[in-house]
């Protein structure tokens, strides 16, 4: 491994005063809680103004990686000069505090080249990932490396951009963001010998379990406590699998398999109903019950009609949301699957963002609207519309009342709570 620094001691000292991300920062892909949704007591906005205040805008290179918000800082990945760069910018203004080649620029037939995971901030630390899977932790202060690990060199993972690995469609490189917990790190590394998923000590880099040989979806894992066992779940190129998140046991696996590989959406947890979706395959319910100390999985439903494809929908209450078939918003019934409503000509293409506001949901649509709609079962009711950017296919950051995000030139700063 590489980058590993030799005075352990200090690097945990260094991890132990690093500050937490305040309230309501926005540290990682979906936010603070993995899940998209603001958390509880952040004021959010009630309407959209017509045309919301802009205050900062500035240029950035090509890549699909969204950003994120902590510390008074905004974090993100693009593509400068045959490299991919990591970038801090200052919230308040959108001046950039330094910047950190990551690796050389990953290019396919199908998409603008460049980088397309999500940073993950935690206290004084930043951890990253290039599309050929050069994984890094900066410091916040300067980006300077403390510890990396490369998943081909490192792993012997076979690298996710090569042909030959799903029939149909190219792989379009490493996606799936990290995430924190505590002092752990998970990571979908998915290198073939046991190391599909993998546990870091995040201040060290030092691996703590490695788990499964499944080749990686395109998202990153979650964590929830489900049928009372902590786990780590991944949805894989090969199905979506529950692991415990101490040990790295195997504790289910539902398969599923495409002819392109390509599973994209971040999985849901809702209850004891693990949800996720596939453009061939449908929208899938997975329930998960425990006996004695065995905890077991069954499919409980698929739901092709509300099928999403890219984009990864949210929860509120009983209920999930997201763009199904036809550019449609859909409304779905979590531990059933019935559809409850369907929104017509919602996007424009396959793409929405989506933030759960208290009872409201903030959707980004691929053509750069921000659509503020009520979290109701019961009929689509839009609140407010308005045009904030260009063409995006990135998830916001939302922090401070302030929408960050990325569109393919630029990083803007929008105004949203006074």
């Amino acid at each position: 491994m590489r980058w590993r620094v030799r005075r352990i001691g200090r690097l945990c000292l260094l991890a132990c005063t690093g500050l937490p991300a305040a309230a309501d920062d926005w540290p990682r892909w979906r936010g603070p809680a993995n899940d998209g949704h603001i958390p509880a007591g952040v004021p959010v906005p009630k309407a959209l103004p017509a045309e919301p205040k802009e205050v900062w805008k500035v240029p950035v290179g090509d890549g699909l990686g969204s950003p994120v918000a902590s510390g008074g800082k905004v974090f993100l990945l693009d593509h400068q000069e045959g490299r991919e760069v990591v970038h801090a910018l200052d919230a308040a203004t959108g001046k950039e505090a330094w910047r950190a080649p990551l690796d050389e620029v990953f290019k396919d037939n199908q998409s603008v080249p460049g980088p397309r995971s999500t940073p993950v901030v935690d206290g004084d630390r930043v951890y990253v990932q290039s599309c050929r899977g050069e994984f890094r932790c900066l410091r916040v202060a300067d980006g300077k490396p403390v510890w990396g690990v490369n998943f081909v060199k490192d792993f012997q993972a076979v690298f996710i951009g090569e042909q030959g690995q799903a029939t149909g469609a190219s792989r379009h490189g490493y996606t799936g963001s990290a995430l924190v917990d505590g002092e752990r790190l998970y990571v979908g590394v998915g290198g073939p010998a046991g190391a599909s998923l993998v546990c870091f000590n995040k201040a060290d880099g030092k691996v703590i379990w490695k788990s499964q040989n499944d080749v990686p979806g395109y998202a990153g894992p979650v964590l929830a406590t489900i049928a009372g066992v902590r786990h780590v779940v991944s949805f894989t190129a090969e199905g979506v699998i529950g692991l415990d998140a101490a040990t790295g046991a195997l504790l289910w696996r539902e398969p599923m398999r495409t002819a392109f590989g390509r599973h994209v959406t971040t999985p849901v947890v809702v209850g004891d109903t693990v949800i996720v979706s596939s453009h061939q395959v449908g929208l899938v319910g997975v329930r998960v019950t425990k006996a004695g100390e065995t905890v077991k999985a069954e499919r409980a439903w698929t739901e092709k009609a509300s099928a999403i494809n890219v984009s990864s929908p949210v929860a509120v209450g009983a209920h999930i949301y997201g763009l199904g078939p036809g550019k449609k918003l859909v409304c779905v019934e979590a531990r059933t699957g019935r559809q409850a409503w369907a929104q017509k000509e919602f996007a424009n293409q396959d793409h929405a963002s989506f933030l759960v506001a208290g009872d409201r949901i903030l959707a980004l649509t691929d053509g750069g609207q921000l659509v503020l709609f009520a979290a109701d079962p019961s009929a689509y009711r839009e609140v407010g519309r308005a045009q904030v950017c260009g063409k995006t296919w990135c998830n916001p950051a939302y922090a401070g009342g302030r929408l960050f995000l990325r569109d393919d030139r630029s990083l803007r700063c929008v105004q949203l709570v006074p």
